[in-house]
This record gives C-alpha cells, sequence and structure tokens, in this order.
C-alpha cells in the first residue's frame, strides 16, 4: 500500500464542506456584496444625504 489510513467517514465530510463552499462561493459572486459593504453604502448614501439637506435653500 502506498497511502496511509484514510477515515471515509471524515473524506465524506470534508468533501461535503468543500462542495458546499464552493456552492457558497458562487452564490456570494452571483448575489453581490457584504453585510459590511451594504452597511456601508447605506452609511454613505445617509451622509451624502445629510449633506444636501443642509444646503438646501429656504423659499422666498
Amino acid at each position: 500500500m502506498s497511502g496511509g489510513v484514510v477515515n471515509l467517514r471524515q473524506a465524506r465530510k470534508a468533501r461535503a464542506r468543500d462542495a458546499k463552499r464552493a456552492e457558497a462561493d458562487a452564490n456570494a459572486a452571483k448575489h453581490g456584496r457584504t453585510k459590511q459593504q451594504r452597511a456601508r453604502e447605506e452609511a454613505d448614501a445617509a451622509r451624502a444625504r445629510a449633506h444636501l439637506d443642509g444646503h438646501e435653500r429656504t423659499p422666498e
């Protein structure tokens, strides 16, 4: 024998984990941004909106 002893249960679980990780990476690429990126963009938009509202002219 050239290889060592392989625990088939651990090998099966490792293969399943790898498949799930690959599917998750594909979904992340397909569906976009992380929660942190969404929060940062939302905060930037709120800051820009507040900045513009601060420069609003009052009607005469």
